[in-house]
């Protein structure tokens, strides 16, 4: 147990222990004396770039430009980035481990963890024209924000830089040289700033600035020059001129305490452990200040150390060494502290006592049977506490040891940490380098741990770490061997070949795997070949065709859009050819595609009709071209237009030697001239009317003499002009001309429609005149049908029907008693003569 507490430092009522997580693999390489350090909170990884004091630009050479290293957090090189720029003004890390390099002209880029640019932003005219001389970058509530101080000190901040967008902070006043020192204060709807202008204090954001008043009890302070803020935001610390450490909330209502260093000059950082102290850097020191004034000083092996402020202590990034200073956990003190009649402290003696095969396990057990539960719980926690694999294996054993004593006890909070540790272990190895706490993987989360080990290209890890947590496929391992394909496409010294084989052995047919990312990935690396390979796996059509046509491979596109049968995929590579190729072109690339033709020819027919005839023109499809001009003459809206598209139909028959068309359009242009010469006659409309409709209308009107040229000229069948002839004129009840015309030869159609249309336009006595002209079998009907039922009866006798008289007598029987008695004479009559 000695050996867990020989580096814990007391302060106050707690303590404080310095971990060494690393001795760093860049010992030999790197002075930070010499270079501008940034690292990334969470374990991330470490950038520097040398400082413009150590660094003399030559004239033009390449070989003088600053060289941006980025390390991991065990200082083994990443990726180096050529800065080719302006000076940089300040470098930091978004939450997503992008690296972010201010220039002094205002630009902001953007690069991933291995070095390769994704964007570049700009923090606005100002900045490019009077040059940033200060910047301070930020990460809240999931977004990363920067700030700014132009050389006309004015500040801008961007309070994201996914959708970046900097805005003008109000000015304090008499802000006409550089502050003394400021901080960023984010909150949900933006940023806020607190600017020290000497010993002034002023809050600003975008739209009004406030003085704020902090009262300094151990003496008089003319400047503020230092000022530090928690990780959560919620505390400030402040550093004045006259060594006074400053310590209260960030909103300055709450005073911890005011603690005199006793040195006047500047720190060399100022950050805060977690939200319980605060260190001061001097040139080989550390000081560690409690809110009770209590203090611990860390003398400095490194001569140049710079401090990352995290959730839970502060990472001392050295020269030699990566130390994390952190509060010991409440846990870890309960169980090792010197003394400690915690039960978990007594659980933890017992199970070494009970390793030994000693008596004591049990009496240790009988003193804490009642706070058993408490103890195993204190053991757990206390594992999540420690860094060394041994010390967390003895306190798991001790928890496991516990609960064996226990039968109503869960197991899942041991069984999580046992395999949240397990994971812990694997990512702080030195090749991979991610020195994380237990509280700062539970504020991570394990889903982000992963998505961070493929952003490092760990994704055999990443992969046996999901497996090892029984992440569903989708979710992990097949996620992340789609990264690891879109990575190895880019590498350019290995055969597409290979690659694409390599790809498919390892992926097969892995649910949620999509090779068309895949491909896109390496099509962006100009490897379109590659890419052609890896969409040979994609079963999906949908999502192989929009990228054949990106890289240009039309045809393909066009025969995988066929063979999926999906029609709005055809569509899509159809229209897209149409788009890019000359009309010519473009029917040359589907003429020999059936489906792709038909259904371009489908579209057309509804949204693109001078296409159509165009496209069956250039193919020789006469038939088709004649039938599309004969449609689109009914969306004319004159004759002299419908007449003009008709002729071009008449014109693409006789092309085509399809004789019966070509005489049917003309006569039909025959037909729309006469009724052309009838509408001036008449002003009356005749369009679209047939040419039976034109002759009716022609008797309608009275005009027998162009109903008789319209006869002749389309040699209309004899029956049919008697029919249209008969019903025109009864309906426009010229009863003269109709007797007229039934006398003047004898009826081709009979004389029944004479005495139909009658009846039809309500004239019994005209009808009448015609029954005597009938054929017998329909005289007895047309009687009865003007009400003549005695000669109907009459007629029926005459002609020896009894089915007649039958008729008669269903139509009387009730309204004509007489009648109806004659009738059954009759029928008795015919009856005897049988």
């Amino acid at each position: 147990m000695a050996h867990v507490t020989v580096d814990w430092n007391p302060l106050g009522k707690v303590f404080y222990r310095k971990i060494e997580l690393y001795s760093m693999a860049w010992q030999e390489a790197v002075d930070l004396s010499k270079f501008t350090v940034s690292a990334a909170s969470f374990g991330g990884p470490i950038a520097l770039i040398r400082d413009d004091k150590h660094f003399v630009r030559g004239q033009g050479s390449s070989i003088n430009k600053p060289i941006i290293h980025i390390f991991s957090s065990a200082g083994k090189e990443v990726a180096t980035v050529k800065w080719d720029g302006a000076a940089i003004v300040q470098m930091g890390w978004s939450v997503s481990e992008d690296l972010l390099c201010v220039a002094d002209d205002g630009s902001v880029l953007v690069y991933d963890i291995h070095g390769a640019i994704k964007k570049t932003l700009t923090m606005g005219q100002d900045a490019k024209e009077s040059k940033v001389i200060d910047c301070k970058i930020y990460n809240f509530a999931g977004r990363t924000g920067i700030a700014v101080l132009t050389g006309s000190y004015h500040f801008y901040v961007a309070n994201n830089v996914e959708e970046v967008r900097s805005r003008r902070i109000f000015d304090p006043p008499g802000l006409d040289a550089p502050p003394s020192s400021w901080v960023i204060l984010p909150h949900d709807r933006g940023s806020s700033l607190l600017v020290a202008i000497d010993h002034l204090l002023y809050l600003t954001d975008k739209s009004q600035c406030n003085k704020q008043t902090v009262t300094f009890n151990e003496g008089a302070v003319t400047s503020i020059i230092e000022m530090a803020i928690s990780y959560n935001y919620e505390y400030l610390a402040m550093f004045t001129d006259t060594g006074l450490l400053w310590i209260g909330s960030a909103d300055l209502q709450k005073v911890y305490c005011e603690f005199n260093t006793a040195c006047h000059s500047r720190p060399k950082q100022l950050a805060w452990c977690a939200m319980g102290a605060v260190i001061c850097y001097w040139d080989d020191y550390l000081d560690v200040v409690g809110p009770t004034k209590d203090t611990i000083r860390y003398p400095l092996m490194d001569s140049t150390v710079h401090l990352v402020q995290e959730l839970d202590g502060v990472r001392i990034i050295g020269n030699d060494a990566h130390e994390l200073l952190q509060r010991v956990p409440a846990a870890v003190e309960q169980v090792f502290k010197i003394g400690s009649m915690e039960p978990g402290a007594m659980l933890f003696d017992a199970s070494k006592e009970f390793e030994k095969k000693s008596a004591r396990a049990e009496e240790y057990i009988r003193m804490i049977k009642d706070r058993l539960p408490e103890a195993v719980q204190q053991c757990i926690h206390a594992a999540a506490g420690e860094h060394e694999p041994a010390v967390q294996r003895g306190l798991l054993r001790a928890a496991s040891f516990g609960k064996s004593f226990l039968t109503d006890m869960p197991p899942q909070a041991f069984v999580s940490m046992c395999r949240s540790l397990r994971v812990l272990n694997a990512v702080r190895d030195y090749t991979v380098g991610m020195p994380l706490t237990y509280g700062q993987l539970e504020k991570l989360t394990m889903k982000t741990l992963i998505d961070r080990l493929v952003l490092r290209r760990h994704y055999c890890l990443a992969i046996r770490i999901c497996d090892y947590l029984k992440i569903p496929k989708g979710e992990g391992a097949s996620r992340i061997l789609g990264h690891w394909a879109c990575y190895k496409v880019q590498q350019a010294n290995v055969d597409d070949e290979e690659i694409a084989r390599a790809i498919n052995s390892k992926l097969g047919e892995t649910p949620g795997i999509s090779y068309s990312e895949i491909a896109s990935k390496a099509v962006d690396c100009g490897r379109t070949h590659l890419a052609i390979k890896l969409l040979d796996y994609e079963a999906k059509a949908a999502d192989q065709v929009p990228l054949l046509m990106r890289m240009k491979k039309d045809d393909l596109a066009l025969e995988k859009a066929i063979m999926s049968g999906d029609t709005d995929l055809v569509y899509m590579v159809v229209m897209h050819l149409k788009d890019n190729l000359t009309l010519g072109e473009f029917l040359m690339a589907i003429r020999h595609r059936p489906v792709a033709l038909s259904l371009y020819i489908k579209y057309c027919k509804e949204q693109d009709r001078r296409t159509l005839v165009d496209l069956f023109y250039q193919d020789d499809q006469f038939l088709n071209s004649g039938n599309a001009f004969v449609q689109d003459s009914y969306n004319e809206k004159t004759v002299e237009s419908k007449i003009k598209t008709l002729s071009k139909a008449q014109m693409s028959y006789q092309q085509g030697n399809f004789v019966f068309y070509a005489k049917a359009t003309e006569e039909q242009i025959k037909l729309m001239e006469y009724q052309m010469k009838l509408e001036e006659k008449y002003r009356k409309s005749f369009m679209d009317l047939s040419l039976s409709d034109t002759i009716y209308q022609c008797v309608l009107l009275g005009d027998q003499k162009v109903a008789e040229e319209l006869k002749k000229e389309f040699k209309v069948p004899d029956k049919r002009f008697y029919w249209l002839k008969v019903r025109s004129l009864a309906e426009s009840r010229n009863w003269l001309e109709l007797d007229r015309f039934s006398k003047a030869r004898k009826s081709l159609i009979g004389y029944e429609p004479f005495f139909e249309a009658c009846l039809e336009f309500s004239n019994r006595i005209e009808a009448e005149k015609y029954v005597a002209r009938l054929l017998p079998e329909n005289k007895v009907a047309s009687f009865v049908k003007i009400g003549k039922f005695e000669d109907a009866a009459e007629t029926a006798f005459a002609q020896k029907s009894e089915e007649g008289l039958d008729l008669v007598l269903g139509k009387c029987a009730g309204s004509n008693r007489p009648l109806a008695n004659r009738i059954q004479e009759m029928k008795a009559h015919l009856r005897q003569r049988r």
